[in-house]
């Protein structure tokens, strides 16, 4: 499908705001990962949870359109159909599939025609939007920084969906071989006990999500965390020890899932004979030894209980990752400088996991290393509302939809990860029984 996907960018890196320059480069994004698709593989659904690729197509400028269009600048709605069929995703639980054909969506000429009509559309008005003397500009900086991070997490989340389909309906870039090696031994360092702080303040006016305020201190009592994430070296000896078919390792709720899908290993491992191989986004490959293990909430906690460990809570993670033994606090887990390439496996540098010890140079102020980028990582905190939350009046659902006690707490970021979202405060989630997330596991010892 390439050059055809999604709408002709009007924007470019010439524009005057910078909010206008990041929203075109986020356009790219999306839209060259729709060009890596042959044009049969848009009507597949990789994910039986997740819609048919084709919807996403449409999702993008739709979701632009309805929190932008209509709901900041006002404008009046040209296709109201469109804007309604491709508002929302899904993200069903359990037995609560999608469940319709390939020929309920619309033609892709005719999604990238609407593509095009609200690109067009929003470009003509949203600069003066932004640059206007008023309270509605800094209301159009806010949902347009919403509406440039919704199209970041799907470039990342897409990633993964492409990663479900057959090797044959992608189109490959050239890329150098990926490095692998032995995984390092396992230790761990104390934590020792003090504060740390979780969210961002709402007064300080810097854009977040709804689930990022308020901003709050909390105590942590001293602890130890593994200096590495679990390696797929370390997660096939669970495997090899029968950790599947064990009951005591998991809770009634995730054997039961586990049972009903009849999974006897990680989603992207491959057996084959008495090797396994690994399903990387353009190849398959012997499964790489030094590669952060990618698995389910589920699959995590499994593995925990027969290692006689723990996952570490939301501020665990948080005191480990941006604390220091002087008690200050870090931005990141390095120090205060931005993000770059020489810190980690983030911000689009990479389609697949690296190695857990490829980036020393991002290491915590504790020794801890690979905490942003190369996977998401689990904690045991189910993701809920933080003292003072309040929910955004242009997507009141974005966040309290999922206070269930079903979705977990993720921190970090994975090799998709756009630099933005590495920010201290960014909660991710997702089910305990989702498999497909790039999500890998760090254990604390209490």
């Amino acid at each position: 499908m390439a050059g055809r996907s999604g709408a002709r960018l009007r924007l470019d890196r010439q524009s005057p705001h910078p909010l206008l320059r990041r929203l075109a480069d986020a356009r790219r994004r999306t839209d060259s990962l729709f060009r890596m698709l042959r044009p049969e593989a848009l009507r597949e659904r990789p994910i039986t949870a997740r819609h048919r690729l084709i919807f996403y197509l449409g999702h993008l400028e739709a979701f632009d359109w309805n929190i932008l269009g209509k709901g900041t600048l006002r404008l009046e709605s040209f296709h109201p159909d469109f804007d309604r069929l491709f508002a929302f995703g899904i993200d069903p639980l359990d037995d609560e599939l999608p469940s319709e054909p390939a020929s309920f969506w619309p033609e892709q000429d005719v999604i990238a025609a609407y593509n095009r009509a609200v690109r067009r559309r929003l470009d003509a008005r949203l600069g003066a939007a932004l640059d206007a003397d008023s309270s509605s500009a800094e209301n159009a900086a806010w949902v347009t920084n919403a509406a440039i991070e919704h199209r970041l997490m799907h470039a990342e989340t897409c990633v993964y969906m492409l990663r479900d389909l057959p090797l044959q309906q992608l189109l490959a870039p050239r890329l150098e071989p990926p490095a692998s090696g032995a995984p390092p031994p396992r230790r761990r360092v104390e934590i020792p006990a003090g504060r740390t702080t979780l969210g961002r303040a709402r007064a300080r006016a810097a854009f977040g999500w709804d689930n990022e305020f308020e901003e709050h201190a909390v105590d942590v009592p001293a602890f130890e965390m593994d200096v590495h994430p679990v390696t797929n070296g370390d997660f096939i000896r669970f495997v090899a020890a029968g950790g599947y078919e064990e009951p005591r390792f998991w809770s009634a709720a995730d054997w039961h899932w586990k049972v009903r899908l009849g999974l006897t290993h990680p989603r992207r491992w491959i057996r084959d004979g008495d090797t396994w191989r690994f399903r990387a986004l353009f190849s398959e490959m012997r499964l790489p030894q030094d590669w952060p293990a990618y698995v389910s909430h589920a699959e995590a906690c499994a593995y925990a209980r027969w290692a006689g460990l723990s996952l570490p809570t939301e501020t665990q993670w948080q005191r480990a990752a941006l604390c220091t033994p002087d008690g200050r606090e870090r931005s990141y887990p390095w120090g205060d400088e931005p993000p770059g390439a020489s810190r980690g496996n983030f911000d689009f540098h990479s389609w697949d996991p690296q190695p857990v010890t490829a980036h020393p140079a991002g290491a915590s102020a504790f020794g801890v290393h690979d905490l942003l980028g190369n996977g998401w990582e689990w904690t045991s905190t189910p993701f809920a509302p933080f003292p003072g939350f309040r929910k955004d009046d242009f997507y009141p659902g974005y966040s309290a939809a999922f206070f269930d006690g079903r979705h977990f707490v993720l921190k970090g970021g994975g090799p998709r990860t756009a630099a933005c979202m590495l920010r201290r405060s960014f909660r991710n989630w997702f089910q305990a029984h989702y498999p497909y997330v790039d999500a890998k596991v760090r254990l604390v010892a209490n």
